[in-house]
C-alpha cells in the first residue's frame, strides 16, 4: 500500500543519512551521548508539557461543578469513592487552561534506528487532535484577562488562598481536599491556578447580581436540613486475608504493637495501608456498606480496638481515632455562606451570556480555522 505521509521524503533522507553515518563493525545504532541527553531533556519537556495540560483540564473540570461539599463515602476494602467533587466556585464555564504547546524546533524526542522523531513532528501530529480546543481554550483566557483588565480587577495570592482555605473547610480538612484532588488527577497548584481565574469572573460579575437579606432567610428556611451534619467518626482500619493473620495482629497490638506501622506492613488493602489504615471520616449516612464492619466501628470508643471483624473483602481490626458531633448550625452562622453560594448561582446564570459577549465582541483571528477550511474544502 502506497505510504502518502508528506513527511515521508524528509524521513527517507534522514534515514539514508543515517544508514550512512552507521559504523560498519556494528550491527546496531549507538547514539551520542551528547546527542542522547538532548533528546532525554526533549522528552522529558514534552512529559512535563502534557502532565501540565492534564493537571490543568482537571482542575479547571473540577472547578466548574456546582455542588454542595460532600463527605467522601469510604468502604471497608479502603477504596475512597466521593459522591461528588464540588467548588467554591459554582460556575458553569469550564475553562481550560492549556499552555501552547511547543513548536519550531528540530529537538529530537525519541530515534529510530538513529531517524530523529522531533518536537515539530509530535506537535503536528497533535495539533489535529487537540488544537483546535487548546486555542479556544487559551483565546478565552486572554478575554476573561483582558476583561479584568478592563475592569481594573486583580487577584492576590491572598484572594487564591482564601478560597483554597474555603475548600478545605467544606472537605474538612486538608489532606481530605489532597485526597480528593489525588484520586481526580489534580495537584493543589492546579486547583490554585484554576482558581485564580475563576475569582477574576467572579469580581467581575458579582457587581452584576442582587442578593437581598429576604432571599438569602427564604433560601435557608427551605434548604435548612441540608446544612445539619450527622455526627461522623474517623476510623482506621487494618486487613488481613485471613481470622487466624488478623488474630496475629490484633495481638501484637494488644501487646503495645504501632497501630500504623502495623497497618503500612501488613494490611492487604493497598490504599489505606501506606496511610497507616486511615480510611478518614464516616457517617451513618455515608459509611461502607459493609453492616459488619459499620455496626463494629460505630460501636468502638475513641482509640479502642475492634475484634476480628469478617467482611466480604476481608478480615479487618478497626479503631476509631476521631468523633465529629453532629451540627445543626443556625441562620446566624450560615447566613454569609448561603449568601455566598446565592451569588455564585446568580454568577452561573449570568457566565454564559457574558462569555458570548466576550467573544462576539472581540476582534478575533483563528489562523488555525483558516488553515482547516482549505483542507476540509479539498476533500
Amino acid at each position: 500500500m502506497e505510504n502518502k505521509d508528506p513527511q515521508q521524503p524528509r524521513d527517507e533522507e534522514q534515514k539514508k543519512a543515517a544508514t550512512e553515518e552507521q559504523p560498519e563493525t556494528t550491527e546496531q545504532q549507538s547514539i551520542p551521548p551528547e546527542e542522547s541527553a538532548q533528546n532525554e531533556t526533549a522528552a522529558n519537556e514534552v512529559n512535563e508539557e502534557i502532565d501540565t495540560v492534564e493537571g490543568e483540564q482537571a482542575a479547571a473540570s473540577a472547578l466548574a461543578v456546582p455542588a454542595e461539599i460532600q463527605a467522601p463515602a469510604q468502604s471497608s476494602g479502603g477504596s475512597k469513592a466521593w459522591i461528588a467533587i464540588s467548588a467554591v466556585l459554582a460556575i458553569v464555564l469550564i475553562i481550560v487552561l492549556i499552555k501552547p504547546p511547543f513548536a519550531g524546533s528540530g529537538k529530537a524526542v525519541a530515534t529510530v534506528n538513529g531517524v530523529k522523531i522531533t518536537q515539530d513532528k509530535l506537535y503536528h501530529a497533535l495539533l489535529p487532535q487537540s488544537g483546535a480546543s487548546t486555542l479556544d481554550g487559551l483565546i478565552t483566557k486572554e478575554l476573561i484577562d483582558q476583561a479584568a483588565e478592563k475592569a481594573s480587577v486583580t487577584i492576590t495570592d491572598e484572594d487564591v488562598t482564601g478560597e483554597i482555605d474555603s475548600l478545605i473547610k467544606q472537605f474538612g480538612s486538608e489532606e481530605a481536599l489532597n485526597s480528593a484532588l489525588t484520586q481526580n488527577g489534580m495537584t493543589m497548584d492546579d486547583l490554585r491556578e484554576d482558581a485564580g481565574m475563576q475569582l477574576k469572573i467572579r469580581k467581575i460579575l458579582e457587581p452584576q447580581t442582587k442578593v437581598t437579606d429576604e432571599d438569602v432567610k427564604k433560601f435557608y428556611d427551605e434548604n435548612k436540613a441540608s446544612y445539619a451534619t450527622p455526627e461522623q467518626i474517623r476510623v482506621s482500619h487494618i486487613m488481613l486475608g485471613t481470622k487466624e493473620e488478623a488474630a496475629e495482629v490484633l495481638k501484637q497490638l494488644k501487646d503495645g504493637g504501632d497501630f500504623a506501622k502495623l497497618a503500612a506492613e501488613k494490611s492487604t488493602d493497598t490504599q489505606s495501608g501506606p496511610n497507616g489504615g486511615d480510611l478518614g471520616f464516616i457517617s451513618q449516612s455515608s459509611a461502607s456498606g459493609d453492616e459488619a464492619f459499620d455496626k463494629a466501628a460505630f460501636a468502638l470508643d475513641l482509640n479502642e480496638l475492634s475484634d476480628v471483624v469478617q467482611t466480604s473483602a476481608g478480615f479487618h481490626i478497626i479503631k476509631k481515632t476521631e468523633v465529629k458531633a453532629a451540627t445543626n448550625p443556625t441562620f446566624e452562622e450560615k447566613k454569609e455562606d448561603v449568601r455566598k453560594q446565592l451569588i455564585d448561582q446568580k454568577i452561573q446564570e449570568l457566565s454564559g451570556a457574558w462569555m458570548e459577549e466576550l467573544h462576539s465582541s472581540a476582534k478575533i483571528e483563528n489562523n488555525l480555522e483558516k488553515e482547516k477550511a482549505p483542507a476540509t474544502a479539498a476533500k
